[in-house]
């Protein structure tokens, strides 16, 4: 075992994705909806048991994400020990930036910045993560199929918090990319 013990929260690709200028719906099942700047991974080609040396093989390339919770409805789930995809795969729970080539992003050293009404909010780098973007996917597709435009996202730097209707999220690989989103 590798050690991650990991929710996964499965998101509709049809209906979570959300692009540059995009709005972010806010539920009304939730009254607590959290923010999470993410690298997300994008699968170019199908993996399936593919080892930690070899999955980055399978890696398109990247876009810069927000991971949208209801921390709320997340409390609940865990307390009543059941899955967590109520609060993570709603419509419009994962906006997306725009598609980055994998020889534009060093996976193991990407910078991440989060802005929430022009205020610095997270501000973090791909290097400090807990877990590796290829144990990520060699953990995961050791269980799940991965297949080409699946999109994974990677985890988030300190700083997470509230999200209120009105409020405009930035997201940036600076240099990079960027993209902007509104809660309504």
């Amino acid at each position: 075992s590798s050690g991650i013990n990991a929710e996964w929260p499965l998101r509709p690709g049809t209906t979570c994705y959300v692009n540059d200028g995009g709005i972010i719906r806010y539920p009304s099942i939730s009254s607590d909806l959290h923010y999470e700047v993410e690298l997300g991974v994008i699968i170019g080609e199908k993996a399936s048991q593919v080892s930690e040396d070899k999955i980055m093989n399978h890696v398109a390339g990247y876009t810069i994400a927000v991971d949208v919770t209801c921390r709320d409805i997340q409390e609940q789930c865990k307390k009543e020990r059941i899955p967590w995809t109520m609060a993570k795969c709603l419509d419009t729970f994962c906006p997306v930036g725009n598609f980055v080539s994998s020889s534009e992003i060093d996976p193991f050293n990407t910078e991440l910045v989060l802005k929430l009404n022009n205020e610095l909010k997270q501000h973090g780098n791909t290097k400090d993560m807990i877990f590796s973007v290829p144990s990520l996917l060699e953990y995961i597709n050791r269980h799940i199929t991965l297949l080409p435009g699946d999109v994974i996202l990677t985890g988030t730097p300190e700083g997470v918090g509230p999200l209120s209707r009105g409020d405009e999220i930035y997201v940036a690989i600076p240099n990079v990319t960027e993209a902007t989103f509104h809660v309504e």
